[in-house]
């Protein structure tokens, strides 16, 4: 995490490291990183370290970093439209568990995503742990706490279609379109979809599972993954099409 913050952004101030630890090539890389961003590099003692840290687990390795900034989601589809991209989000409707936001997190910054949605006052923040888990998602999407009935509402005005998934949904999620502007609005662990949320929904999907599974849901990080890994499927077999027509 502390590698993939230096090499985003210029938040990182002070990196600590156990005096101990083997210069291994991933050392010496993040050792290269900082002094390059004149960032102050200092050895300490492990107890310091396990003092310290916020997650329980620091590898002997800690940033000390300015906080991520924060960002409207009028302000991510602004940067998205400036860049020339087709906005990409993905929506949490009270997703309670750190590590379940931390991957789902990461999954979007390999994906893309351009942004990452969760509600005000209910469910996972991005506290160290979702950091930790998410590997530098954190450092490259954009994490934006809005109500959700607002921002849902805000993205259908800006031409974005937002598809849910839920168990009942009317389609298999492979049969939907998920290319274009468009927002993946996934429920959270205990009650999926509420009510509300759900109701603005352009489509909702499932994820049908075989005859017989003794699971009648999957994990919602997974979940996300198989929906955010169809996208980008169906936008492949889009280019692949128009190139070939050319």
């Amino acid at each position: 995490m502390v590698m993939a913050a230096l090499r985003a952004s210029g938040r990182v101030r002070v990196v600590l490291v156990d005096h101990r630890a083997k210069p291994d090539s991933k050392l010496r890389e993040l050792e290269r990183l900082a002094r390059a961003a004149g960032v102050e590099w200092r050895l300490v003692e492990r107890r310091e370290l396990d003092r310290m840290s916020r997650t329980g687990v620091h590898n002997g390795v800690i940033g000390l970093a300015e906080p991520l900034p924060r960002l409207s989601l009028k302000a991510a589809l602004d940067r998205s439209d400036e860049r020339g991209d087709e906005p990409f989000l993905l929506v949490l409707d009270e997703v309670q568990y750190d590590q379940n936001l931390g991957a789902i997190l990461r999954t979007a910054a390999a994906a893309g995503v351009t942004a990452l949605v969760i509600p005000t006052r209910r469910g996972a923040a991005l506290n160290p742990v979702v950091q930790r888990v998410a590997m530098g998602g954190a450092e490259t999407v954009p994490v934006v706490r809005e109500g959700l009935n607002s921002a849902l509402a805000n993205l259908r005005r800006r031409g974005v279609r937002v598809v849910g998934a839920e168990a009942d949904g009317t389609i298999p999620y492979w049969e939907a379109d998920l290319t274009g502007p468009v927002a993946l609005l996934m429920g959270g662990e205990h009650r999926g979809l509420g009510s509300k949320v759900r109701s603005r929904c352009d489509t909702v999907v499932s994820i049908p599972l075989p005859g017989g599974s003794v699971v009648d849901s999957l994990n919602v990080s997974v979940a996300t993954g198989l929906l955010v890994y169809e996208r980008l499927r169906q936008q492949a077999a889009e280019a692949a099409e128009a190139a070939s027509s050319i």
